[in-house]
């Protein structure tokens, strides 16, 4: 993910993506649990983990990878698992390596949205695609011919899809990561948190005046606590490896242990630019092993126009 250049001049970049190998979708559906499967991101910058649901009637298809090649891909991951049932295709958010490969499934699944994704991907889908063609040629390549979709259909608050034998329940949670957050939770026991978890890696908060502040760290937590309410057994984050309820009550910390330090260092007058210094030195010794620290600081400064 790039940011404008006012942004970068403040003192802040994303994670340097110029040599990243392309962002390509690939490798064979890895089955997590019973019916549910899981195209691995493999830690590729750019991909995100892909998921199949496959029930008795239906398969929900969960994010298409960035570009209509990587959605082709996935279509035809799914058609192959499907074996002729419906198809449905879902998104976790509108980022680009969530949701820009879904004209690939235009007339061959029937493709829902949560409402305030749909209006957050028409405010700012022609930004973030030229955000992320400056990333790098690879990823430029990939987005070269995306057309925006629309849903089929389009939901307020959550909605239930009977695959036949199998259950997902598709919640809107925004604003949190994005303004139109969604998880999938298949039979109670599956849960698809998209980018509001992911493996070992610095949440992306995406505080980036004024083109986009609707990042909500506050919420965000929130969301966190409610998700580890429902207690499922695995987690698939939108990046990083599958893994457990650990994961999320892992970034539910992180996140509560910056707005805190936020809060105190504010409090007693420090400025934006010495709370991210120091935060950024604290968070990269604490969580050591965690990637991509450069997000730390939009963490920052995104509690800190809160606080």
């Amino acid at each position: 993910m790039s940011v404008p250049e006012s942004a970068s001049s403040a003192g802040q970049a994303p994670p340097d993506l110029s040599s990243a190998p392309a962002p390509i979708v690939q490798g064979e559906p890895v089955e997590v649990a019973d019916g549910v499967f899981v195209i691995p991101d493999r830690r590729v910058p750019i991909v995100p983990n892909v998921g199949i649901v496959v029930g008795e009637r239906a398969v929900l298809v969960i994010d298409t990878g960035v570009g209509p090649r990587n959605g082709a891909y996935v279509l035809g991951q799914a058609e192959r698992l499907a074996g002729g049932r419906r198809l449905y295709l879902t998104l976790t958010h509108f980022h680009p390596e969530h949701g820009f490969g879904a004209q690939a499934f235009r007339g061959s699944a029937t493709i829902i949205y949560n409402r305030a994704q749909h209006e957050e991907l028409r405010r700012k889908g022609a930004a973030y695609l030229d955000m992320f063609k400056g990333l790098s040629e690879n990823i430029a390549a990939e987005l070269a011919d995306v057309e925006f979709v629309d849903p089929d259909v389009t939901y307020e608050s959550e909605a239930r899809l009977d695959l036949g034998g199998r259950t997902a329940v598709l919640r809107e949670w925004g604003p949190a990561h994005t303004a139109g957050d969604q998880t999938v939770l298949v039979d109670g026991d599956v849960l698809f948190g998209g980018d509001l978890i992911e493996t070992r890696m610095f949440p992306i908060a995406p505080y980036m005046p004024p083109y986009d502040t609707d990042v909500d760290g506050g919420r965000w937590i929130e969301v966190l606590d409610e998700l580890l309410a429902i207690d499922p057994r695995t987690v698939v984050p939108g990046h990083g490896e599958v893994t457990d309820i650990g994961l999320i009550r892992d970034v539910r910390d992180y996140l509560a242990h910056v707005r805190e330090r936020v809060t105190d260092l504010k409090t007693a007058g420090t400025s934006v630019e010495e709370a991210v210094d120091r935060l950024d030195q604290e968070a990269r010794a604490r969580w050591s092993t965690w990637a991509n620290p450069e997000w730390i600081g939009f963490t920052v400064r995104a509690f800190f126009a809160a606080a």
